[in-house]
């Protein structure tokens, strides 16, 4: 398995890399960390929870003025670090100015941050303190899951439900279709929040079959249409070789 057209389509071949969305971000961030050929390290601006004893990569938790200390000439190449939390299973985030000064002091070739929250949701759109994105952050994944799609807008599928019924004009329980799905993207107040200045890129995800991979495409097209900032939209999925499915480009 290849990762570089992931990398490529990405723009995660170096710096820091940051996502925010629902629908499967964490599980991209590790893929990135795993598989990238450099010195990848990886960490949250927000709590996150335990990463899976799978993940082949060396775990630092420690307060933050001692993770500028250590994670930075860890002998391993593979390193996720970040605070310990009173909640069982979660660790605490970093600040930005932190992870910022890791990443140069490591010499990491990349490091891909968790920059806000979801709870295992689809869909989501930011309250007015999300997300934190660090100053220094080169790019921003904006992440949702097709998934999501022909299905009620409620809080089994939507996190800060609110914020997203809002953002798309949707009632509660209104079925979720690609025009809609699109606008959590490229409407001002959703995915884009706080990602002035940065390159963001959407990626939808869970793109499994070809179901899945024509209402990704029909999503793709009305993100492209509705806003003049992507160039791209990258359509991902775990069932596929190496995550990347397709990029559409304008």
């Amino acid at each position: 398995m290849t990762v570089q057209p992931l990398l490529e389509a990405l723009n995660a071949e170096r710096g820091i890399v940051c996502a925010v969305g629902a629908g499967g971000k964490k599980t991209l961030l590790y893929h990135l960390l795993q598989h990238h050929p450099g010195r990848t390290a990886m960490t949250a601006t927000v709590f996150t929870y335990e990463p899976p004893r799978r993940l082949e990569a060396a775990l630092i938790v420690d307060s933050e003025s001692n993770l500028r200390e250590r994670v930075p000439g860890h002998r391993a190449n593979r390193v996720l670090y970040a605070q310990p939390s009173d909640k069982a299973g979660r660790l605490a985030g970093v600040s930005a100015e932190t992870l910022t000064a890791i990443h140069r002091a490591g010499e990491f070739d990349l490091t891909v941050v968790k920059a806000d929250g979801a709870r295992m949701r689809r869909i989501k759109a930011p309250r007015e303190d999300e997300p934190v994105i660090p100053a220094g952050a080169d790019v921003v994944l904006l992440v949702g899951s097709v998934h999501a799609l022909a299905r009620p807008v409620n809080e089994r599928i939507a996190h800060r439900l609110e914020q997203v019924l809002e953002v798309t004009g949707m009632q509660q329980e209104q079925l979720l279709t690609p025009a809609t799905m699109a606008r959590l993207f490229t409407h001002p107040q959703g995915l884009q929040r706080g990602t002035e200045g940065v390159t963001a890129i959407p990626v939808l995800n869970m793109v499994d079959g070809d179901v899945d991979l024509e209402a990704a495409r029909a999503v793709a097209r009305h993100i492209l249409a509705g806003s003049d900032r992507f160039d791209r939209v990258v359509l991902t999925s775990l069932r596929h070789p190496g995550l990347l499915v397709e990029t559409i480009r304008r």
